[in-house]
């Protein structure tokens, strides 16, 4: 008789913790219509990779050094993406395909494998690296030691405010456009704006960049870019969450128009979670949380500055934007395995895309520090503890600010539907407003 010591049936919580787990880890694809897009074609896969490898190992000139270890890299990178479909998980989307997000969790996996190998490499070697990525790199120099900063503030003239709109003011503004539709909560998108022009101040004797004349960082950066890149993502939130969701098959749209436009559609979200992150009822632990929350996008929003200063590059080179948009692809899981891991009860666990992000942002930390001992050392300790203070001290605000308005706006909610005396009964519950005409 078979032995079935070891083995124990799972719990009822167990049950529902896998659940949870699995829907912002290994989010299942649903109603799923051409079925060749989402069957394995692992046998497939590995004879296409293999017949790749050696086409590019037998085929190639090989007496260049320089092209093999360029095409060696290339190579490594993609046959890591193609074991990252196969073996990685999903996240939390499956839109426009469950590979793309395997690929994306691949690559920052790379990443953060690559900032662990950078830690342990000296000044000199790091050097070596970067002109072998751009060889340009020997002869740039830094923008603070070109440009000035916060310089004739009193002259404001619109010529002056109107030079300011240039490429990086619209990648701002629609920088903030994209980080409202992840958050999804007016309350944190302007704490964590303001929070980034408190950081700005904090960190200046740092960074020369971060001084700006008080019309450019209050007007232009706080209300124009940030406030408007908010208003923009928040009304685009409103306009999903309004939609009623519900997918045809390309199968039963007979038209060429209809057809495409269901194929254009893929890449848009499959549903949409409105984002509830603060009640009254919240517990120490999500406050907490929220603030941790708020440091770490600080911290990422510092690294991008931190890293360029000290590498070297200037923020137009493909060094620079490209790691932004690598953060910002990643974030979006990120922000959505988070807030599952803070809002569910039933979640316990932080999702693997979550986990690799934090990793990511305190490893570039990291290296900046070591590889930046000269600049930290002019670091005073007390403008870094009253920062993490005043960081506190606005996310209270914020989190007040929050639940202040919740317990309005439901007592609104509460008198807008009771107000006719019909539905009174149904609703159960007698405002003090309508107590006074009974």
């Amino acid at each position: 008789m078979a032995s079935t010591q070891g083995y124990r049936t799972l719990s009822k919580d167990d049950v529902n913790y896998k659940i949870h787990f699995r829907m912002i880890n290994e989010q299942q694809v649903e109603d799923i219509v051409i079925e060749f897009f989402y069957k394995p074609h692992t046998i497939t896969l590995l004879t296409f990779t293999v017949i790749s490898l050696m086409y590019f190992a037998f085929t190639r000139n090989d007496t260049d050094c320089d092209s093999n270890l360029r095409v060696g890299f290339v190579l490594v990178v993609s046959f890591f993406l193609v074991i990252s479909v196969l073996a990685f998980p999903n996240g939390p989307f499956t839109r426009p395909h469950p590979a793309v997000w395997r690929m994306v969790f691949g690559v920052s996996v790379l990443y953060f494998l690559f900032l662990v190998f950078l830690i342990f490499l000296s000044w000199d070697q790091v050097k070596v690296l970067l002109y072998w990525l751009d060889p340009n790199l020997r002869y740039t120099t830094r923008e603070a030691e070109v440009m000035e900063y916060a310089v004739n503030c009193h002259v404001i003239t619109w010529e002056r405010i109107l030079s300011h709109f240039d490429i990086f003011a619209f990648g701002h503004f629609f920088g903030w456009v994209m980080k409202a539709l992840l958050i999804r909560s007016y309350g944190l998108c302007w704490t964590i704006s303001i929070t980034w022009e408190l950081t700005e101040l904090f960190f200046m004797h740092l960074l020369p960049n971060f001084a700006e004349c008080w019309w450019d960082q209050v007007i232009l950066d706080i209300l124009l870019c940030n406030g408007g890149g908010i208003w923009l993502g928040m009304m685009v939130c409103h306009f999903l969450e309004m939609r009623r969701y519900h997918w045809a098959s390309i199968k039963d749209i007979h038209s060429t128009s209809g057809k495409l436009k269901r194929a254009a559609l893929q890449f848009t979200p499959a549903s949409w979670t409105y984002m509830h992150w603060f009640d009254p009822k919240s517990s120490f632990q999500k406050v907490a949380g929220i603030y941790l929350f708020m440091i770490i996008w600080q911290l990422t929003e510092l690294n991008t500055f931190f890293l360029k200063h000290i590498f070297v590059f200037q923020a137009s080179h493909p060094l620079s934007w490209l790691r932004i948009l690598f953060i910002g692809v990643i974030t979006v899981p990120t922000v959505r395995q988070y807030y599952a891991y803070l809002t569910d009860t039933q979640c316990k666990r932080v999702g693997t895309q979550c986990w690799v992000f934090g990793a990511i942002a305190f490893l570039e930390a990291l290296a900046c520090i070591k590889f930046g001992q000269d600049l930290f050392s002019k670091t005073q300790v007390m403008y870094v503890v009253f920062w993490l203070l005043c960081v506190a001290f606005i996310t209270s605000l914020c989190l007040y600010g929050m639940v202040w308005y919740e317990q309005i706006y439901s007592v609104r909610l509460k008198v807008s539907i009771c107000d006719d005396d019909n539905f009174i009964d149904s609703c159960g519950y007698t405002p003090k407003i309508i107590k006074g005409k009974i």
